[in-house]
């Protein structure tokens, strides 16, 4: 079976928009950004935050919807309710967030440090659906606990149908290198797929990253920021074909079609608030892109940003 190459969930960027044009460029998978179990349990039903975290485009294709919390039942009602909709292939339990509002409330990678909970979770969130459980994890706490392998083991045991190891510890945040080898030992360890995520940035990467590993697949994450085509590269790497990376006006013409397509969904207002992170990806390593970004920032109009971008093609990248 071909290794898959997924969109990793990022919260504030893999809305329905992104994921479409990662989908279009060889993304094999995606998952939403993660939905609080609690919150979206007790949200009245016209909360806009979840109406947008839960949108999805009908031409997307298969995409798992992850969710995050501390308590099993909070967790399985939740599971049961996002089945119901009909819209999502999976449930991904997030165990690997690092941030610290998440981690704060003993969600996301505290899970790592409380394994027993951790498998009352996915046994209950099994329960609670039809749909394949997937647990995202890292390699543990910190350098002191690294506990990725007996972990791992036991989300098997508990029914996970699959893993995506991020391969740093929650210390680590996204500081240093990707542990491979680490995530090696739990492919090793476990029976079900497990996903290979941390530093797979372009076709090199995903291809070391799978030979170290011997994972199911890879998944990008801030690799793919500013870079939907990364996918289209990393398929190519996959196949054996060479790749040519896209020229300066593609990446604006991406650009352009990403904030649109946030205009005609959120309102052109809200669109340029939350482009903003993304017009800097999408114009990173460019000469006098920081300039630019200024001025982009200040803007009132996709029309003015696009005239900003379009500055920028007669400069060559750093």
């Amino acid at each position: 079976m071909n290794p898959t190459v997924h969109l990793a969930p990022m919260a504030g960027i893999t809305d329905q928009v992104f994921r479409r044009l990662c989908f279009e460029n060889g993304c094999d998978w995606a998952t939403t950004e993660m939905v609080s179990a609690q919150g979206f349990l007790t949200a009245p039903p016209d909360r806009n935050a979840y109406r947008f975290l839960l949108a999805r485009y009908a031409d997307e294709g298969s995409l798992g919807v992850q969710i995050f919390g501390a308590d099993p039942l909070y967790m399985a009602q939740a599971a049961e309710r996002l089945t119901g909709l009909g819209l999502f292939d999976r449930i991904d339990i997030n165990m690997g967030c690092p941030a610290q509002k998440v981690v704060g409330g003993q969600s996301g990678s505290a899970l790592m440090k409380d394994p027993d909970l951790a498998a009352r979770i996915v046994e209950q969130v099994k329960k609670s659906t039809v749909l394949p459980v997937t647990v995202k994890m890292r390699l543990g706490w910190d350098a002191e606990h690294v506990n990725a392998v007996p972990f791992a083991r036991l989300m098997e045991q508990a029914g996970a149908d699959g893993l995506t190891v991020h391969g740093r510890t929650r210390a680590q945040q996204y500081a240093g290198k990707a542990d491979w080898q680490k995530i090696a030992q739990v492919k090793q360890a476990v029976r079900i797929p497990v996903i290979a995520n941390g530093d797979i940035v372009d076709g090199p990467s995903a291809l070391q990253a799978l030979q170290i590993t011997g994972c199911d697949g890879v998944a990008v994450g801030r690799g793919a920021l500013g870079r939907p085509w990364v996918f289209a590269e990393i398929q190519a790497a996959l196949a054996g074909r060479p790749y040519t990376p896209p020229p300066y006006s593609h990446i604006v013409d991406t650009a352009m079609r990403h904030a649109r397509e946030m205009a005609a969904w959120k309102g052109e207002r809200s669109a340029l608030l939350e482009m903003r992170k993304h017009f800097t990806w999408y114009t990173f390593g460019r000469r006098g892109a920081a300039q630019v970004r200024i001025r982009i920032n200040q803007a009132d109009s996709f029309d003015e940003v696009e005239a900003l971008l379009r500055s920028l093609a007669q400069n060559s990248p750093r």
